[in-house]
């Protein structure tokens, strides 16, 4: 694997060029670049349909030198035949990567982004959203090291990837040039991919059992995402044969399974009593998840660009330690601590949702969430069954705040006086006990 590390501070730098040039650089692909100024071009490519159609358009309208860049992000596929479908395009060797980001992944996005107990909506996990800035990242520093002047996805013009990618291209390396294909070629429905490839001599996997394109889908180690057939007719149920990751709740085991979970500063770092790395600790969650039918979610959201989409997500096991990160919270956070994390929650996802990882707002709320967790340390207990996870037990040797000889409802000998609570209540009822009063004078 190789390994290309982004300049050190490389956002900031970015942000400082923009700041300080006196010469505003040109808007890349705006009228007037020609594709001629285009000679290296670094592509995230998956080796699946779409991402292989347009290493072929790339090739064939642009005539530049692509490189590939492959993540592994768990998405539980083998990798190495993008390495021989690009090869197959005449791609060099030295110019195809292939790179496991899987620790990376979970360490360094995934878990800060739970440590906020992020989710949008009320429901999504955003697990799409959390890839793309890495995804970015890489094909930014893949971009420096072989000197491609730019860089290449495969989201739709319709969709939030391609502001996600877009937005960490810029503040990663404000200069490079960008090509969005879906904005420039006439390839703009599923059928006409299929068609376009099959004349290309690209092999199309995954077909419909029904015929014609498969589901739009992502997947890494936090979820996996559909999108498109009959999933874009809001009120038609998702197909049983769809989901891969878990079984439908009605078959999942009649026996509950109760499952040890250790945080140490806001992160999972232990499953009963073992202890892994952070991209195999969610791997077993997935497993577990998986195996319960928990995690699975149908979702009409609002994207960014102003549609309302519907898709359906498994994400087992960001479904467990969603849960199991506010029970070790409710032990360990001071009150109005855990409070103003939740009133930042919404604005803190719906920042990752729409694409601004690299912003100066995100790394801000991040520093406050990051913070907070240092006294999250300890453990809880789950029960898993038949899609639900109850938590059933938490507790902190050294963080927690709950103290019995105060909450108790028997003989506290004298630990709480309940006198103390009248005139607390006297007093924030004033507000309302003088409304109340001009009231009646007023009749």
């Amino acid at each position: 694997m190789r390994r290309i590390p982004l300049r050190e501070s490389a956002l900031w730098d970015a942000w400082a060029v923009r700041s300080n040039s006196t010469k505003a650089p040109q808007a890349p692909n705006q009228p007037g670049t020609q594709m001629s100024d285009v000679n290296k071009v670094v592509l995230a490519y998956s080796g699946g349909l779409d991402t292989s159609v347009i290493l072929k358009w790339l090739q064939d309208t642009y005539g530049c030198e692509v490189v590939t860049f492959t993540a592994d992000l768990g998405q539980g596929e083998e990798l190495e035949p993008a390495r021989t479908k690009a090869l197959k395009f005449g791609i060099q060797p030295e110019n195809i990567f292939i790179d496991d980001l899987r620790e990376e992944f979970v360490r360094d996005f995934v878990f800060p982004m739970f440590r906020a107990n992020t989710i949008y909506e009320g429901e999504y996990l955003l697990g799409t959203s959390i890839a793309r800035p890495l995804i970015a990242k890489r094909q930014i520093e893949i971009a420096q090291a072989t000197g491609a002047d730019a860089v290449s996805h495969g989201a739709t013009g319709k969709g939030n990837d391609q502001v996600r990618f877009e937005l960490g291209y810029y503040a990663l390396m404000p200069n490079v040039k960008v090509i969005a294909p879906w904005r420039e070629w006439d390839l703009l429905s599923r059928e006409k991919l299929l068609d376009y490839a099959e004349k290309a001599g690209i092999p199309i996997e995954m077909k419909h059992k029904q015929g014609g394109s498969p589901y739009s889908m992502d997947a890494n180690l936090l979820h996996i995402s559909y999108e498109g057939r009959h999933l874009e007719d809001p009120a038609a149920e998702a197909e049983e044969e769809m989901w891969r990751w878990t079984v439908s709740p009605e078959a999942a085991p009649d026996e509950a399974q109760y499952v040890d979970l250790e945080f140490e500063r806001g992160d999972l770092v232990a499953i009963d009593g073992t202890r892994m790395k952070a991209h195999e600790l969610l791997a077993t969650l997935n497993e577990l998840g998986g195996k319960h039918g928990i995690g699975r979610l149908d979702l009409v959201e609002n994207r960014y660009v102003g549609m309302k989409s519907r898709g359906c997500y498994e994400t087992p096991g960001g479904t467990i330690l969603l849960r199991a990160h506010r029970a070790i919270e409710s032990i360990t956070l001071d009150r109005e601590v855990a409070h103003l994390k939740d009133d930042l929650m919404p604005r803190y996802a719906t920042t990752i949702y729409n694409g601004y990882w690299w912003s100066p707002e995100r790394l801000a709320m991040q520093a406050l969430i990051d913070q907070t967790q240092a006294v999250v340390n300890g453990w809880v207990r789950v029960k898993l069954y038949k899609g639900n996870v109850i938590v059933t037990g938490r507790d902190s040797k050294t963080d927690s705040l709950f103290d019995p000889s105060i909450a108790t409802f028997e003989d506290d000998a004298g630990a709480y006086d309940q006198r103390d609570a009248h005139g607390f209540i006297r007093l924030n009822a004033l507000r309302m006990r003088i409304a109340a009063n001009a009231k009646i004078r007023r009749g």
